[in-house]
């Protein structure tokens, strides 16, 4: 292994010890303290951005993830000041028994210890996870991609030198190398990284899963669909699919898929005009096509294909499904989609019952849009990622998905027989 990597991995988890000793208060205190900081050095952060940007085609579905501006630092520092004043994760009685024998038991929960992130081009994810693993009191390894690497490199400057003015240890972040071969090293950190959390596209995350020898937990790529039912109502669904698509189609929560029960296909033009002003490719099935032929802009609209169905678009780009009834879109679902979000929009309350028990989700939405899948929406300050899996966490990970626990038994001479 690489001298300085190796470094890097004994220096993070020499400081995950010492954080096992810091109070909670002092915690918060630091991350109010880096809040108000990002505030004060947005022009460097803006700066270094600005280089990353500079090689990035526009026309790149990432370059919107990538992109850093004065409202989303302000995002940023308000996830952060939330965190900051969330309840420590630590601590926690979460199981307790007096045996027969007298013996007694508590499970608690603690820190993994060292929490090591791959990630591609989201610079806001250097904030988010230092904020949730110093809060849960791990020390966190940094993998950025390429693409951001400027950005991440500003922005972990910026945390060590609170972590250095308030009397913190740096060593609790540590940013690796952009490349390949830190990625493999991260992997391979046997010892040295307690959990690795992969947070990007679908190659990415087999790439982590099939190559790595410390224990993973899967942040999935987001192949989202909505049905709109026989009794959805007309004007909750314009709202409801609109935002759900155009609001960031750079997301895993963005709309991939609109599926369609057939006897609403007279009202699938006026569902889907919205999406017009965003100039949202469609690629529709036969049904649909012939629906929406001479009402929907035709250099928008295309035939759909295999591919079309089960791929996370990252654009402004669309596929619709009919089907003829809730079974057929539940089982659309369950072919095509990647267990991140689902939704359904109807008036029926059996229908939803039956949806949200049938579908195979980490979140599954009646009436409103999946744009919600988010740490910080769902009230948890913020997030590492969404975990599609279902071993472990499912659904955004915070800060109670950033501990584990150990048992603590006391006795008193208690021997077995």
């Amino acid at each position: 292994m690489d001298k300085t990597l190796q470094e890097m991995f004994e220096n993070a988890k020499a400081a995950s010890r010492e954080l096992a000793l810091i109070d909670d208060q002092r915690k918060s205190s630091l991350l109010n303290q880096l809040a108000d900081a990002i505030l004060e050095a947005k022009d460097a952060i803006l700066e270094a951005n600005a280089l990353d940007l500079a090689r990035m085609d526009r026309s790149n579905p990432l370059y919107d993830r990538l992109l850093l501006d004065e409202k989303r630092l302000a995002g940023i520092a308000s996830d952060m000041r939330h965190v900051a004043a969330l309840p420590t994760p630590l601590g926690k009685t979460l199981l307790e028994r007096t045996l027969d024998n007298g013996l007694h038991l508590r499970r608690v929960s603690v820190p993994f210890g060292v929490i090591g992130i791959i990630y591609e081009a989201r610079p806001n994810v250097s904030f988010d996870v230092f904020s949730l693993c110093f809060k849960s009191g791990n020390a966190c390894v940094l993998k950025g991609g390429r693409d951001a690497d400027d950005s991440n490199k500003a922005i972990v400057a910026l945390i060590h030198d609170i972590l250095v003015q308030q009397g913190f240890n740096p060593d609790v972040v540590q940013l690796l190398p952009a490349t390949h071969e830190a990625t493999g090293e991260m992997l391979n950190a046997v010892g040295y990284i307690d959990l690795c959390i992969p947070r990007g596209g679908k190659r990415l995350i087999e790439f982590v899963r099939d190559n790595a020898r410390v224990p993973v937990i899967e942040t999935g790529a987001g192949v989202v669909n909505t049905y709109f039912d026989a009794d959805a109502d007309l004007g909750i669904g314009k709202l409801i699919v609109n935002n759900a698509k155009t609001r960031r189609v750079s997301v895993c929560n963005a709309l991939d898929c609109l599926i369609v029960h057939e006897s609403r296909l007279k009202d699938l033009s006026e569902l889907i005009a919205p999406l017009i002003i965003s100039n949202v490719v469609i690629y529709a099935d036969e049904q649909a096509f012939d629906a929406l032929q001479g009402k929907y802009p035709a250099e928008l609209l295309h035939h759909a294909t295999a591919e079309s169905f089960g791929t996370e678009f990252m654009d402004y780009v669309m596929a619709i499904r009919t089907v003829p009834t809730l079974e057929a879109a539940i089982k659309h679902i369950s072919t095509y989609g990647s267990g991140h979000s689902e939704c359904i929009i109807t008036e029926n309350t059996q229908a939803a019952k039956k949806f949200q028990s049938q579908v195979d989700a980490a979140c599954v939405y009646v009436n409103a849009p999946t744009s919600f899948t988010d740490g910080a929406q769902f009230g948890l300050g913020a997030e590492i990622g969404i975990s599609t899996q279902k071993l472990g966490p499912r659904g955004p990970m915070a800060l109670d998905e950033m501990t584990t626990y150990k048992w603590l038994i006391e006795g008193h001479g208690q021997v077995r027989a």
